[in-house]
């Protein structure tokens, strides 16, 4: 079997996340977030804090 890559696992801080959006030419485009590779994507509802980690919360019917 073969092993993930590291960038799969190892997850984003907050400034790294703001560094790489803001490689993006359209600041206003809608945000939405996958976690099955991209099959299914669902709008960000809510950005939180737990435990000291930043959540990306979707609080749609069909979550």
């Amino acid at each position: 079997m073969l092993s993930e890559p590291s960038w799969v696992v190892r997850g984003k801080t907050i400034r790294g996340l703001i560094d790489e959006l803001m490689t993006f030419d359209d600041l206003d485009m809608q945000v939405e977030i996958s976690v099955d590779g991209g099959d299914t994507v669902r709008p960000i509802s809510l950005v939180g804090q737990d435990e000291g980690k930043c959540v990306l919360f979707y609080f749609g019917a069909d979550a």
